[in-house]
């Protein structure tokens, strides 16, 4: 027994369940342990660099503190552009391609700086070692799946072995493939090692690099780990045997370094540990895969206890969308919201009005008799409890927050020191745009129906994909709608639920009956609902009108006419609060609308409710002398969508010839204002797609002006008060050059300007919104000059320092080039084979995607090309002229013989970069000898008889 406890203790302190834990995956099948490399080569690189270099990291840091404090400028930047994306690494999708592409220039811009030589990281053999590695497994391994399922097509294995695996997986576990052996590459060698046939017990132990009778200080243990360095590359990572104990790769083989440095004539026979590493992760990742394929383990292996709480936790969790990125810049959804709008706007507006059809299609022509139009369920009833919400489903957790409210039987709430209870409503008004960005099957499902069926369930009957072809479909215990007591709930569209024509709002609002647990027996867009003690609700449409079409106009006038009473009361439902909009941008909309509660209602609206403006506020009228139309304006589209400012619009005031005071506001106008001040600072982090957009403008407005070759003046002040002020004399000097020469900078600033100028509120004064927008483009073309005199300071200090533009555009594949011979030995000419076998694409590949991958080398050799020699510098890719000018030498030579001329030539090309005679270029030059005379008869072409 104590026997046992002492196992089960060992056993709960090493705690094996977290080592298998880390060991295994969560994923579907254990084999993708990418995220496990990744932290094993980010520990294996920290323990290289500190066993190598450490020392001299140390030692260096002093001396280098130019270098040093310019790592610290270049990390920081780049942090201040990848920060958006911490803690965002699968969702949205495009954060991966943005956090990857900027990591990319990182590393291409790291690699230029000289003091990571300190560190003991050749970059250089790196990068150009890495993406060599990284398209040779990539090839590699596409080639096994085709194979292996081809195999699984035949039958040849399991059939669980035919789901496809994803390009993205084998791309990461190639990239960690790849730094493992970049990491093993910089710190260990390519050298072959001959091990000895026998090693000292005492030497050979894992921690055998510790002497005891060393001081125990840290700089004994440094010195110590690189002893533990060197005896992990000469046993953990060494080749097994050599090329000569496999006689079937002996010729496929590459080999290691040459002992004789590359001068030798005979081929080494030791296989390259580099070689070594790369194939054994490749042959594990082929065995894990096909065993776990061919077995069906991955499918059907036992969960661990904490495996199945994370799998339930994972069920229980709502799967909510996250809020649209409105300033993306790159959802699909969007550009496609765009277009819907663009095609609403130019068909629906005039050409055809669902709304037309709706009329259409009533059984019954009198307005007030419509039954499809008019419910008078609720007009028995002794009292009504009701909700308003509008702007509906754009972020999930935000849309059941409001949802979850609404459905609570009951909220207690403290209001001014006493409990005040307030019922679930017996009918919900909803205010339009149900959905964002646009109306879709996925988006109503996903951003509407699927948060109020989670905050109220609907009958047990209920299908997603049933259609009400005859509404009202009522439950199976009531014969008729009055006897219904369950909540009902009538909707309006709004702007955003036209962008398709009213097609989803029609099926999904008009042609289905419940909304969660929301019974729904409306079947038209439009709708009048009779309530007790003589109260109506009047739900418009107003589609992208913004306003009521001619027959919804005769429907409700002809209802005020015959069922309206005098002294009844009236509450207009509509999507947009046109008195406020109206008041802000000074226009007028909603002619019909006004038409019907002046000369119609005559005051007996008591209330507007409307939603479209994402925040809560609401307006009663001033008593005075004058008629009042309407007594209360209240705007609620806190239904989940973002919020909006309130303290624009606290000067509102009057409508209709009525004064109006703010009587409540949320956020209040305080709160308002600090909101929208703290978006100075906030829009980039909660907007960072929206980086992608600033970019395109940023260089819309500097590209013409690049590169500025004369900096010197900058770089040769003494003090750091002198550069500054040269500095931003330089940039108002490309500020007036960009006005006054830079035609595209120019245009693209007054395009940015006349957009600024129509941002600004109609309200205000023309002059104050040319200032605004003046302003407002100066500080994004100051900014943007800033940015671009900064990156080429930068470039040209580069430069300056040789650390740029030392060669051509295919500097890292041609330096890896010349140190692949000596480094990476071919005596059986392996990769002119396979150069030849994949015709040419293998290097051809290798080398584009190294001079991409060096951005800066590239800018750098551009704009040195640029400022030598021009524009004419760049290369036009060899173009044929097509353009002929005639040669003023040619016209002004005499006339003598053509042959004798010096310009014989009559046209030359019209751009002088393409004209042949500055073109031409060697690409061949071979000497073919004389034959000697022989023995025979034959001498000097003659034959003597």
């Amino acid at each position: 027994m104590g026997s046992d406890k002492q196992s089960s203790g060992l056993l709960d302190t090493l705690k094996m369940e977290t080592v298998r834990t880390i060991l295994t995956h969560s994923y579907p099948y254990p084999h993708e342990h990418s995220r496990h490399l990744v932290i094993a080569v980010f520990v294996g690189c920290l323990f290289f660099i500190s066993s190598d270099n450490m020392h001299t990291l140390i030692q260096k840091l002093d001396s280098n503190v130019k270098w040093w404090s310019m790592y610290a400028c270049l990390l920081g930047f780049f942090y201040f552009f990848s920060s958006p994306f911490i803690g965002k690494t699968f969702k949205p999708s495009y954060s991966n391609f943005s956090r990857w592409y900027i990591a990319w220039i990182l590393v291409a811009a790291l690699y230029h700086l000289p003091s990571f030589q300190s560190m003991g990281v050749d970059l250089r053999m790196n990068l150009s070692l890495f993406l060599t590695l990284f398209v040779s497994s990539i090839l590699f391994l596409l080639v096994f799946h085709v194979i292996f399922l081809g195999l699984w097509y035949l039958g040849l294995v399991a059939r669980v072995a035919g789901k496809r695996p994803e390009f993205l997986t084998i791309m990461q576990n190639c990239a960690v493939l790849s730094i493992a052996c970049c990491v093993f590459y910089s710190h260990c060698g390519n050298l072959a090692v001959l091990r000895e046939k026998t090693f000292d017990r005492r030497n050979s132990g894992w921690f055998s690099w510790w002497n005891k009778e060393e001081p125990h200080t840290w700089l004994a243990k440094l010195v110590g780990m690189t002893k533990l360095k060197d005896q992990v590359c000469k046993s953990w990572f060494a080749p097994v045997g050599s090329a000569s104990d496999y006689p079937f790769l002996s010729k496929w083989v590459i080999y290691g370094e040459l002992t004789c440095n590359g001068s030798c004539t005979e081929s080494s026979n030791e296989i390259s540990p580099l070689y070594s590493l790369w194939a054994t992760f490749i042959g594990l990742y082929i065995a894990n895969y096909v065993v776990e394929r061919s077995s069906g383990w991955a499918l059907s292996r036992p969960l661990s206890l904490k495996e199945f709480e994370k799998l339930k936790k994972k069920q229980t969790k709502p799967e909510f969308l996250d809020m649209v990125p409105w300033y993306s810049g790159t959802s699909a959804d969007l550009f496609k919201t765009m277009f819907d709008l663009l095609v609403s706007v130019t068909l629906f507006v005039g050409r055809f009005d669902m709304r037309m059809m709706q009329a259409a299609m009533s059984r019954v022509e009198e307005g007030a008799k419509q039954e499809d139009l008019l419910y008078d369920q609720f007009s028995e009833k002794d009292g009504l409890w009701f909700d308003f919400m509008a702007d509906t489903g754009d972020g999930g957790n935000s849309s059941y927050s409001v949802a979850r409210l609404l459905a609570q039987p009951s909220l207690r709430l403290q209001v001014n020191g006493s409990m005040l209870t307030l019922p679930r409503g017996d009918m919900l008004l909803i205010g339009g745009d149900l959905a964002y960005p646009n109306p879709s099957s996925f988006t109503y499902e996903k951003r509407l129906f699927r948060p109020f069926e989670y905050a109220l369930q609907p009958p047990m009957w209920y299908k997603e994909e049933h259609i009400a072809v005859s509404k009202p479909e009522l439950p199976p215990e009531v014969d008729e709608l009055r006897q219904y007591d369950g909540p009902q709930c009538f909707v309006i569209p709004g702007n955003h639920d036209w962008f398709d024509g009213l097609q989803t709002y029609m099926r999904y609002i008009c042609h289905k009956s419940w909304l969660g647990g929301w019974f729904m027996p409306q079947k038209k867009s439009y709708f009048a609902l009779e309530l007790p003690n003589r109260w109506w609700v009047f739900g418009l449409d107003l589609a992208l009108h913004c306003d009521i079409d001619i027959y919804q106009f005769k429907f409700f006038s002809e209802l005020v006419r015959d069922k309206v009473g005098e002294n009844d009361s009236v509450i207009i439902m509509t999507h947009e609060p046109n008195w406020l909009l109206d008041w802000y941008f000074n226009q007028k909309t909603g002619k019909n609308v006004t038409y019907l509660i002046r000369d119609h209602l005559k005051g007996r609206c008591r209330l507007r409710i409307a939603g479209d403006v994402h925040h809560y506020m609401r307006h009663s009228y001033v008593p005075s002398n004058k008629p009042v139309y309407v007594q209360h304006l209240l705007v609620n589209g806190c239904g989940g969508a973002f919020l909006h400012p309130t303290h624009v619009f606290k000067n509102f005031n009057e409508i209709y010839g009525t004064s109006y005071e703010t009587k409540a506001s949320y956020p209040t106008f305080e709160d308002s204002s600090r909101i929208a001040l703290g978006n100075i600072l906030k829009f980039r982090k909660k907007n960072w797609q929206f980086d992608v957009i600033g970019g395109m403008i940023y260089f819309m407005l500097v590209f013409s002006m690049f590169p500025q070759c004369h900096l010197d003046h900058i770089l040769k002040d003494d003090t750091l008060s002198e550069r500054l002020g040269t500095f931003f004399g330089t940039v108002w000097d490309a500020f007036m050059y960009m006005l006054g020469c830079s035609y595209v900078s120019a245009a693209g600033a007054i395009l940015l300007l006349t957009i600024a100028i129509v941002f600004v509120p109609s309200k205000v004064s023309w002059k104050k919104r040319l200032l605004i927008g003046i302003l407002h483009v100066s500080a994004h073309l100051a900014a943007a000059l800033i940015l671009m005199l900064l990156m080429e300071l930068a470039v040209e200090t580069c430069i300056r320092h040789n650390l740029l533009a030392t060669s051509g555009y295919h500097t890292l594949y041609q330096w890896y080039r010349s140190v692949e011979s000596e480094h990476f030995p071919d005596p059986t000419g392996l990769r002119a084979r396979i150069e030849q076998w994949t015709f040419g694409l293998y290097p051809a590949c290798i080398k584009y995607l190294m001079s991409g991958f060096d951005v800066p080398e590239v800018m750098a050799v551009t704009r040195n090309n640029i400022c030598k020699n021009g524009m004419d510098s760049l290369s036009r890719g060899g173009a044929v002229p097509k353009e002929w000018k005639l040669d003023p030498n040619w016209d002004g030579e005499s006339k003598e013989p053509s042959y004798l001329q010096r310009f014989p030539s009559k046209w030359r090309a019209k751009a002088l970069h393409q004209d042949p005679v500055n073109t031409v270029r060697i690409i061949d030059h071979f000497v073919i000898e004389q034959k000697e005379k022989s023995d025979s008869g034959l001498s000097n072409g003659s034959f003597n008889q």
